[in-house]
């Protein structure tokens, strides 16, 4: 079974219990772009038609970029949004 190919099972097993909120550290850490994308793409299409909400924890800004809503935690502060593409100064 592919990288991606896991990460999909592993979301759908997530949903087993129809959560309203679903956490995901990394989940496209370990997968080429092309897969990644599909397994986020795959994300926000579950978000959309039933409702889940993402919590991901990610190191892709591209991927970041394209959520909802952005946290950025850097030296134990949270820093909230985006602005013109990069996060506002502390």
């Amino acid at each position: 079974m592919s990288g991606g190919q896991q990460q999909r099972t592993a979301i759908v097993r997530a949903l087993a219990n129809r959560p309203r909120l679903v956490l995901a550290d990394e989940p496209t850490g370990n997968l080429d772009s092309h897969s990644g994308a599909e397994v986020f793409a795959l994300m926000r299409e579950i978000a959309a038609e039933m409702g889940v909400a993402f919590l991901m924890v990610t190191h892709d800004d591209r991927l970041a970029r394209a959520a909802d809503r952005i946290l950025r935690i850097e030296d134990g502060k949270v820093h909230h949004g985006l602005v013109d593409g990069a996060f506002p100064a502390p």
